[in-house]
């Protein structure tokens, strides 16, 4: 016995249907995975931010106190200025976003503190503006990506306001760090 041609018709259009709501829920659970995973990196993004921002204001204190060279201290207030004018305006941004941001530097930073209080003259100038060049690498790096692909829209502004300044400080590490190391 064979089905009227309406029948099998019908069992067609159904399966087709299935296999595109199935693929519907599919993309809409995949997109929200996506979604969570870029807002986690966004949160990853002003974590790290606000704990570079600190470590930076921190050791630019110690530059201004303990730089020998005039460039090495003219830098160091930069970074105290700098970054926390940024620092506040992350902690703002932070607070209007619900994202808790991190209250002291972490273990790495702390220990990066200790071993440059313990040096002096033109051993801490090299060892701070080497370690401003690379922090800064880093940090242009991580503000790029944010302000191009970050998913909030206010972080993401942020980022790409604050991108110029960074962009600034390693261009004034490198000139600062290639003077200090002769």
């Amino acid at each position: 016995m064979t089905k009227p041609k309406s029948t099998k018709m019908f069992f067609a259009v159904s399966i087709v249907l299935a296999i595109c709501v199935s693929y519907g829920f599919l993309t809409l659970f995949t997109d929200a995975k996506t979604e969570a995973a870029q807002k986690m990196a966004d949160q990853k993004f002003a974590h790290e931010a606000a704990m570079g921002g600190m470590a930076e204001v921190q050791m630019g204190q110690m530059a201004k106190d303990k730089g020998t060279n005039p460039d090495v201290k003219a830098f160091g207030q930069r970074m105290v200025d700098d970054h926390g004018k940024a620092n506040d305006e992350l902690k703002e941004l932070a607070a209007k976003k619900n994202i808790t941001l991190p209250s002291d530097m972490d273990a790495a930073e702390k220990a990066k503190m200790d071993r440059m209080s313990k040096m002096s003259g033109a051993e801490f100038d090299r060892a701070y503006m080497n370690d401003m060049v690379n922090d800064h690498v880093k940090d242009v790096a991580a503000f790029r990506k944010e302000s191009q692909s970050g998913m909030d829209p206010d972080l993401k502004a942020w980022a790409a306001k604050t991108l110029p300044t960074l962009e600034d400080h390693l261009k004034m590490a490198r000139d600062i760090n290639g003077k200090v190391k002769k």
